[in-house]
């Protein structure tokens, strides 16, 4: 079978049997359109160990718009990918190399930028909570840091499926696992302010504004993007004079930071982050070094003779 066609057949079964959403099967579409790129439409038994080297080696010099290289991550995205079609490929009896030969390369571990307190402070001072839109920008503030949610998950979000009585509710995430989410006090109080001074009955817990003025389209809302809501942090950061980059992931950062620097175990923060594995939940340990350090000076010494 040729690869085109074999790929179709497996966005379809990730779409049809998988239920996999749509952001998923567009990513899967793109990496492996970029074998397709570099191969052009063999058959799939022509993807050889060799052939997936030289691919490698195409995709380590591949260029961005912001880098001369593609990072070890995306490269290793490409081939997560092409193990997963190959699995495929076994499953339907199409002749094809073992997934299993394919090593993902070493990725060297990103710094995880976080925000202190004093800093988060200056952050949610900066929306003029006078009006609607600084009190929705507010209450997205408060709520990114004080769930850990994605950007995605967030913006998802309708006004029923947040419970601010019990201050908890479940989000689906990546994988479309769904996860227990738990709400500040804070966080819904400032929620419960920007809901008491809306006056539409649209859906999107958080929709967007021109000015004061909602913005419409045959009567329907337009919901909040996860780009507007970058967009939002990033100018409260720089008005609030932090001069490291800022991201709703940022504020996620931040909120699995405050969690494990007053002792919370690494297992709860995975299941209240959703990762699907603890091996990513530990990107944080490094961060909690400096807290480590100050447990052990306090607690390791010498009895004094």
């Amino acid at each position: 079978m040729l690869l085109a066609k074999a790929k179709t057949d497996y966005l379809e079964y990730l779409e049809i049997e998988q239920g996999r959403s749509q952001k998923t099967i567009q990513n899967y579409d793109h990496y492996l359109t970029r074998l397709l790129d570099f191969g052009g439409d063999i058959t799939i038994a022509d993807i050889t160990p060799e052939l997936i080297r030289k691919w490698r080696l195409w995709l380590n010099r591949l260029g961005t718009n912001t880098s001369d290289e593609l990072q070890k991550n995306t490269q290793n995205y490409h081939l997560i990918a092409l193990r997963n079609f190959l699995k495929f490929c076994a499953k339907r009896d199409i002749p094809a190399i073992s997934a299993d030969k394919i090593e993902l390369a070493k990725a060297v571990r990103k710094q995880v930028t976080f925000l202190n307190p004093e800093e988060l402070e200056l952050l949610f001072g900066q929306p003029k909570t006078d009006t609607l839109q600084g009190l929705r920008d507010r209450a997205i503030l408060e709520l990114l840091f004080s769930s850990g949610l994605r950007v995605s998950e967030l913006v998802n979000l309708n006004r029923e499926d947040v419970n601010l009585k019990r201050r908890e509710f479940m989000v689906r995430g990546k994988g479309d696992k769904d996860r227990p989410v738990f709400v500040s006090q804070e966080a819904a109080d400032w929620l419960n302010s920007y809901f008491d001074k809306r006056q539409d009955n649209a859906r999107p817990l958080f929709i967007r504004y021109s000015g004061n003025k909602k913005i419409s389209l045959s009567g329907n809302y337009f919901r909040l993007t996860a780009r507007s809501v970058q967009r939002l942090v990033a100018r409260y950061a720089l008005l609030a004079g932090i001069t490291k980059h800022v991201s709703p992931h940022t504020l996620r950062h931040s909120f699995a930071t405050d969690l494990l620097m007053n002792g919370a175990d690494l297992r709860s923060v995975q299941a209240m982050l959703g990762h699907s594995n603890i091996s990513t939940t530990q990107i944080y340990t490094h961060v909690t070094d400096p807290h480590l350090k100050s447990i052990h000076e306090k607690f390791h010494h010498k009895s004094e003779s």
